[in-house]
């Protein structure tokens, strides 16, 4: 198992622990390098690093931007940013800034459907009420006995082309990656292999994250199959990407997803960390 994990929230974001049980729970998992990647902020960050401090791990400080490229939404990992740069604080607090409209038009959609009561629902289960997204409803919606679990509910209800499903503007894919590299990060492509788009549009999202200055592609995480980490191996070594790892957990059973219980990458992948 690798002793690096990338890629986590906690619930100043949409996981369920707080940064200090996350750092904790990482290192009884074994993980020796985390990187702490809550959605559109970093106002964990302090919390889990004296956590790191105290039970002798490496923390990373980290954030996961939500993009809005090519009708669709992609996530951009920052590694070793400055929380408090003030040009990543202030595009991560306009990126918030729409969460709430979202959530209300999800909502409606969903009391279309004859779910009644998902907004207060979601916020209830919302520790930061700025962060509110998909996550707090979907565990709204198991939690009510209207799927059997996390994944079932992005399936049936969450996902581009399903009734629950509301289209939002984001950042874009350069002013992302700005943000990261000017808070002296790293810019990583998360997860490539869940976006729903063919070869054609998947290689000139890669090209056009290149060219913005983004530097490294999550090869190995949570959601990809061993198949889909070889796949982006290749295209790590095609576009001159470093590779990285992580689970994306966000609570503890959820989705099958533990922190620090992912396969070593790739042996012709350039790991992330070897540009620290």
């Amino acid at each position: 198992m690798s002793p690096y994990d990338l890629h986590c929230h906690s619930r100043v974001s949409d996981g369920t622990l707080s940064p200090r049980e996350l750092v904790l729970r990482a290192c009884e998992q074994g993980v020796k390098v985390l990187a702490l990647t809550d959605h559109d902020d970093v106002r964990g960050l302090a919390e889990a690093r004296a956590a790191a401090e105290d039970c002798g791990i490496e923390l990373v400080a980290g954030v996961e931007v939500s993009v809005t490229w090519g009708g669709n939404t992609v996530h951009i990992v920052g590694l070793q940013v400055d929380p408090e740069h003030e040009q990543i604080v202030a595009g991560l607090e306009r990126n918030r800034a729409g969460r709430a409209e979202r959530a209300r038009k999800i909502a409606e959609a969903l009391a279309k459907l004859g779910i009644a009561g998902a907004l207060e629902g979601a916020y209830a289960l919302a520790e930061n009420k700025e962060l509110i997204g998909r996550s707090h409803f979907a565990r709204f919606l198991v939690e009510k006995g209207h799927v059997r679990n996390i994944k079932a509910v992005f399936k049936k209800y969450l996902v581009k082309g399903k009734p629950g499903y509301v289209h939002h503007e984001w950042a874009q894919l350069a002013e992302a990656v700005g943000w990261i590299r000017a808070a002296g990060g790293m810019a990583v492509l998360a997860h490539p292999g869940r976006y729903m788009m063919g070869k054609e549009k998947r290689h000139l999202l890669f090209e056009e994250f290149k060219a913005a200055g983004g530097e490294a592609v999550e090869v190995v995480c949570g959601s990809h199959t061993q198949d889909q980490a070889l796949i982006y191996a290749d295209y790590a070594q095609t576009y001159g990407l470093y590779a990285s790892v992580g689970s994306d957990f966000h609570a503890p059973g959820e989705n099958g997803r533990e922190l620090g219980k992912l396969p070593p990458l790739p042996e012709h992948c350039r790991p992330v960390w070897s540009a620290w």
